[in-house]
């Protein structure tokens, strides 16, 4: 069973009218809460899954305390503190997976590899580069502290502790920590279904030869993003602007997906039935965002599902996916709310920057690091998508750029993408 949010999940307070990005990404995240279902899977095969309950440890890693080198073992109290020390070689040794079964007296020393449990009786263990071995006796170089090059039980983690929350995503160094804690099995979240929907009389199929139209890029680059973010694409077609095929659409949508993606149509246009139908037959509201390239952000429920009307240009679709959907998707799907993380880098451009609306300039690194900016603002420009490495971000107050100014890079990977 299909959980679905709240009719008012997309309100804004009344009043707003030109809605700033940070206020538009606090109310997508008030919002929405997690819509997928859960189920038990192996921990072996949960890479990439996100967890929906928290997990514990089973038992703590180290399980014992182990020596981090080969050498010998002995009790810090039981050596005179210096610079050289000499002990009695008590027989035998501790290996990996096979521990020294006696105590080892006060005074003594035992042969020990790396990994092997600490004998009761030691707590210290010296390097064997650091020590001369003869008949009976070790002399050797003494450690700087007590414990030295020995690993505590439950160093790592304590049976019982948290080793991660709900609402992580796993990844390849997560299945070693759940591996080394005894954890088998996990729960995890379904994956998030999300369909994508291009609407259009404009639109044209792929390679098909005519001059008065435009081929489909949003969905391609839509259906690529949401693999990308780690969920699962459903592409429900390209459609002409006819309201009883995009209902259509929208119900298969409604049917096979938990949150929907449109291009086109979100608008107040004659020709915008998405946004008519989900005025007269759904839930929406329009959000003018205070961002550019975008600003227009039809949201909405169609049967309970969210629906996100992008803006018909790619690069603003594409803005827009990145900076609002990614973490909207990433909540629905049971995610932690995701913020990306850029760094401030030197410009290597120009520009005078009006206050009132936030920026995003597709940009890249130069060899020296700084970033400059594809050479064109126009949203229609696809070829700045292929030529970027990420995007810079201008706050939403006035700015003036130069080279040298410093401003803060959001690489592609900091959402998820790879290069």
């Amino acid at each position: 069973m299909k959980t679905t949010l709240g009719d008012d999940c997309f309100a804004l307070p009344a009043g707003v009218s030109w809605t700033p990005v940070d206020t538009a990404l606090a109310r997508l995240r008030e919002g929405l809460n997690c819509v997928t279902q859960t189920e038990t899977v192996v921990a072996t095969d949960a890479l990439g899954r996100v967890l929906a309950r928290p997990v514990v440890a089973a038992r703590s890693n180290p399980p014992t305390a182990n020596s981090a080198i080969d050498g010998y073992a002995f009790a810090w109290a039981s050596i005179r503190k210096g610079d050289e020390a000499s002990l009695p070689l008590e027989p035998g040794r501790s290996a990996a997976g096979h521990p020294f079964q006696g105590i080892v007296p006060e005074g003594h020393a035992l042969r020990i590899l790396t990994g092997a449990e600490m004998p009761h009786g030691t707590d210290t263990v010296v390097l064997q580069e650091d020590c001369t071995a003869s008949v009976g006796r070790v002399h050797f170089r003494v450690p700087k502290a007590k414990g030295a090059n020995s690993r505590g039980l439950g160093e790592d983690a304590l049976a019982g502790d948290v080793v991660f929350p709900a609402g992580r995503r796993l990844r390849v160094g997560d299945l070693a920590r759940l591996a080394s804690v005894g954890v088998a099995e996990v729960d995890v979240r379904h994956h998030l279904r999300v369909a994508v929907l291009s609407t259009g009389d404009e639109l044209i199929p792929d390679g098909e030869a005519r001059h008065n139209g435009i081929y489909d890029a949003n969905r391609p680059m839509l259906l690529s993003l949401i693999r990308e973010f780690g969920h699962t694409p459903v592409d429900l077609g390209m459609y002409p602007d006819d309201a009883s095929l995009i209902r259509a659409a929208l119900d298969r949508g409604a049917e096979e997906a938990d949150a929907i993606l449109t291009t086109g149509g979100a608008s107040a246009g004659d020709e915008d039935h998405i946004s008519a139908m989900l005025g007269a037959e759904g839930q929406i509201s329009t959000w003018r965002i205070a961002v550019k390239p975008g600003r227009p952000l039809a949201l909405g429920l169609w049967k309970g599902v969210p629906v996100f009307g992008l803006p018909g240009n790619p690069v603003a679709a594409f803005v827009c996916s990145l900076i609002f959907a990614r973490p909207a998707l990433g909540q629905l799907a049971g995610l932690d709310w995701a913020e990306p993380r850029g760094f401030t880098v030197p410009a290597a451009f120009e520009k005078t920057k009006k206050p009132g609306r936030r920026e995003y300039l597709r940009a890249r690194l130069d060899d020296n690091g700084n970033v400059e900016v594809f050479h064109s603002e126009g949203s229609g420009l696809i070829g700045g998508l292929s030529w970027s490495d990420g995007l810079v971000e201008l706050p939403d107050e006035a700015a003036v750029v130069s080279p040298g100014t410093p401003v803060r890079y959001l690489p592609y990977s900091a959402f998820g993408l790879r290069l």
